[in-house]
């Protein structure tokens, strides 16, 4: 049996991710660095070492422990995976030097983090690739999860970690849930998902049965929850407004759509930050930039203002790092400061214009992969483009996440070569 040594994890990540290894037949030791950490790892021998961060001061507290493994002959040539916030490059370089192999920004997708785990393990693990869209988001008591295209169980799974994560960062009293279902055709075969999804929201204590409420549009779900004692005090309606009512007060002369406007469509918090993201990597087609794991670095060069913020806000989703240029002069002078993974370029630009851009990184040899998003329509000029080095010509307007995925897919047949 394989075995993994999880150091310093959060209470909610250590627990998630025991579950899902001991799933997996991987036996899983927790440790501390001040503690037992080193202890642990040489008296076991692990063939994993998984240390989480929970800040980036965090790197000056494992130094030592990182210092020790090295110099020991037996625990230096043990894989070791990092995961924690957002670092500067010099601290991903400092955690490469001493045999970090990747290093996951939180919160952290749950496909790509367990195929890495997998890889060094030299285990496959089962993962649900159902296609589901999973978004939770807050307003605020009320937590809104909405459930689209499938059931995945991964995703389904992971609500009991997200929810009390959600629940304690934002010292949530009587939290109520809503669950949206309206665009799930189901049969009974399912049944044993919307158990799965059920169950993992009431774990949470905090969560009572009276305060969940579903909209489905389905006889199936609503026969479901009917049928199950369990679930008494659970209510399936069709009717938005009805379920709203319920959670909220409605005695404030708003009208029905301007309370599903404000109560539904709109969040009060970002709901993505904790340790674990209900968005897999597969959804959107990302990899990790590099083996250290660090964030994708994308340049976006346009001058129209409105572009650079939507696609800065689009690559963010998948945990990529915008550095908006509204001059192509001003990207060219970055170009030999600074390290980019990928390149979002348009062509009319004032003063230095796309092709000229694309002329000078060619000749430079500059091996970042650009994909150009520009109105431009002629066929010539396309084809000069690509010509030029250019990996893909998308034609504006594009929905920003259709960029990404674009763009993503690009970077991920790049680094495959």
């Amino acid at each position: 049996m394989k075995r993994v040594l999880l150091i310093d994890a959060s209470p909610m990540f250590r627990e998630f991710l025991k579950e899902k290894l001991t799933a997996e037949k991987v036996d899983v030791d927790t440790a501390t660095v001040e503690r037992d950490a080193f202890t642990k790892m040489v008296t076991s021998l692990p063939d994993l070492v998984i240390l989480d961060l929970d800040s980036p001061q965090s790197i000056n507290v494992i130094v030592h422990f990182l210092e020790d493994k090295l110099k020991d002959p037996n625990a230096k040539t043990i894989p070791m995976i990092v995961s924690g916030p957002v670092l500067p490059q010099d601290k991903l370089t400092l955690l490469s030097q001493y045999g970090v192999i990747k290093y996951f920004t939180k919160p952290i997708k749950f496909d790509i983090f367990f195929e890495s785990i997998g890889k060094i393990l030299k285990q496959t693990f089962s993962i649900d690739v159902t296609p589901c869209v999973l978004e939770v988001h807050l307003k605020g008591n009320i937590i809104f999860i909405d459930i689209a295209q499938g059931l995945n169980r991964e995703k389904l799974a992971l609500l009991k970690y997200k929810l009390p994560e959600l629940i304690d960062a934002h010292q949530l009293e009587m939290p109520k849930v809503i669950i949206l279902l309206t665009d799930l055709q189901l049969s009974f075969v399912d049944g044993i998902n919307l158990e799965l999804l059920v169950d993992n929201i009431l774990d949470d204590a905090r969560i009572q049965k009276k305060n969940v409420k579903i909209l489905s549009l389905d006889e199936i779900c609503q026969q479901f929850i009917d049928g199950h004692k369990e679930y008494d005090g659970i209510e399936v309606a069709s009717d938005i407004t009805k379920i709203l009512g319920d959670v909220v007060n409605t005695h404030t002369g708003e009208s029905d759509q301007d309370l599903i406007s404000d109560k539904l469509l709109s969040a009060d918090a970002d709901t993505t930050e904790g340790s674990i993201e209900m968005r897999f990597m597969s959804d959107s087609g990302v990899m990790p930039a590099s083996e250290t794991g660090g964030q994708i670095n994308v340049a976006i060069v346009d001058d129209d203002a409105v572009i650079r913020k939507l696609l800065s806000a689009a690559f963010e989703t998948v945990n990529a790092k915008s550095i908006p240029f509204d001059s192509s002069i001003e990207f060219m002078n970055a170009v030999s400061k600074q390290h980019f993974d990928l390149v979002i370029l348009d062509i009319y630009m004032p003063g230095l214009n796309g092709f000229d851009v694309l002329k000078n990184l060619q000749e430079k040899s500059y091996k970042t992969p650009i994909v150009v998003y520009s109105q431009v329509t002629q066929r010539d000029a396309v084809m000069q483009t690509l010509t030029l080095g250019a990996k893909s010509f998308m034609i504006k307007p594009q929905k920003p996440e259709v960029v990404v995925q674009k763009s993503m897919e690009i970077l991920h047949k790049t680094q495959r070569k």
